[in-house]
């Protein structure tokens, strides 16, 4: 018997569909219950740090030096900055060519203000640039942060340098982890002009930290494209997650709208949140857990809704082994209508929202060498929909009632298989008897 592909590939990819949309908000970042439009988003930021220390004179990109296939990326780059983005230029290494680490590690400066672009004007200023100093990569981060400050929009560092920050303390890592801990959704993208090891573990670090991206690049066109796609990348409308705070137990816990929010959590920590849920809706929550920084293998993720009185509802957990940049997990509770008569309800005959709290747990374990402060960066999406019909059975999710629809399969499975084996000896007699 031939069999069609196509309606079980269907079947799967529909299967697909709605288990991703089961832990994706879908309205919950809607203003007013409307769409956002990039025309009403607020404005993206993007500070292009480049490297012009000593090192970019090396001639090694194209049969050119590091500085000038710079200069010609960023030329195109400029070219192609599309609407909504205020984009800015800073340095590090552009101006002092003395010896003294006082004043080299101080040399950074911003080359162009980070707003609306002037595209003749940033060329000019970045066609001035010669490789002269140091590489202080840590301090440049810090000041790029600070110039993005302000405003509502997606925030993005990328940074081009050829060699490893020859400025530490502070360690360029540890700056990129204090950003990322203060919550302003900065991303640090990095790129790497034909890195050696040590340069490419460094920026990769400084990347990871931020839920940022490392390139390695060895031709101009690779460089002015991964830059180009960045800045685009900056002007996609995203939320933005609200910083937020878990505490060590519910009852003192922030109560949480739907929407996005950040967070810290310790190795091997307990935080807990709040979410309120009426009768008739469905809570949708997930929780995403980054490994900034080296980790011991065997690791896990458990996030749990539970009662105000210590009873769990339903939970969500996943673990792994091996090297990963993140995990997550994510539950559904939905809660049934209230019966009106209910000596719980309100005068108006409506009962009150439950009190759900929400337990984000982990399992991380580092070496003794990794520092743990600040903590993993958290991400918890809240969303509440109207709750599936029938959806008293919260471990169904409305899709049967537990015992019975294992039993009704049960049921089932029993009748099809006498009437198959029937079937089958009839068909056995048939061709006996002829």
């Amino acid at each position: 018997m031939i069999i069609s592909k196509r309606p079980a590939v269907a079947a799967c990819a529909l299967l697909a569909t709605l288990s991703f949309g089961l832990l994706t908000p879908t309205t919950a970042f809607a203003d007013g219950g409307t769409d956002a439009t990039a025309a009403d988003a607020p404005a993206a930021k993007v500070d292009l740090v480049l490297d012009v220390s000593g090192s970019m004179s090396t001639r090694d990109i194209d049969g050119q030096s590091r500085m000038t296939a710079a200069k010609q990326a960023f030329d195109q780059v400029l070219d192609g900055v599309p609407q909504g983005v205020d984009l800015g230029i800073r340095t590090l290494g552009a101006t002092y060519p003395g010896k003294s680490l006082t004043l080299g590690c101080k040399d950074t400066k911003q080359l162009y203000p980070v707003g609306p672009l002037d595209r003749d004007e940033a060329k000019t200023a970045v066609g001035t640039l010669e490789p002269t100093g140091w590489t202080p990569i840590g301090p440049a981060l810090l000041a790029a942060a600070n110039d993005l400050s302000g405003g509502d929009g997606s925030r993005r560092i990328v940074l081009i340098s050829d060699g490893e920050d020859t400025c530490s303390p502070p360690d360029p890592c540890d700056v990129a982890r204090e950003i990322a801990a203060k919550g302003i959704h900065l991303t640090i993208d990095t790129l790497g002009l034909v890195p050696d090891a040590k340069t490419q573990a460094q920026l990769s670090c400084i990347a990871e930290a931020t839920g940022g991206t490392y390139t390695a690049v060895k031709h101009r066109a690779e460089l002015s494209g991964r830059v180009g796609q960045l800045v685009h990348r900056a002007a996609d409308p995203v939320a933005t997650p609200v910083a937020t705070s878990g505490t060590d137990a519910c009852s003192s816990a922030p109560e949480l709208k739907p929407g996005l929010y950040s967070d810290r959590e310790e190795f091997a920590q307990h935080r807990w949140y709040r979410v309120a849920v009426a009768p008739g809706q469905e809570l949708r929550a997930s929780v995403s857990v980054a490994d900034d920084r080296p980790v011991n293998p065997d690791y896990g993720v458990l996030l749990r809704a539970v009662t105000t009185h210590g009873r769990e509802i339903v939970r969500g957990q996943e673990d792994g082994d091996g090297r990963t940049d993140a995990i997550s997990t994510g539950l559904r509770y939905p809660k049934p209508d209230a019966d009106s008569s209910a000596s719980s309800s309100d005068d108006d005959g409506t009962a009150p929202p439950e009190t759900v709290c929400l337990e984000v747990s982990n399992s991380y374990s580092a070496p003794a060498s990794v520092k743990t402060a600040p903590g993993l960066p958290v991400e918890l999406a809240v969303n509440l929909v109207d709750a599936p019909h029938n959806a008293s059975d919260a471990a169904s999710f409305g899709l049967g009632r537990g015992w019975w629809l294992i039993g009704a399969l049960i049921v089932i499975g029993f009748v099809a298989g006498i009437l198959w084996g029937w079937v089958s000896r009839w068909r056995v007699a048939i061709w006996r008897s002829n």
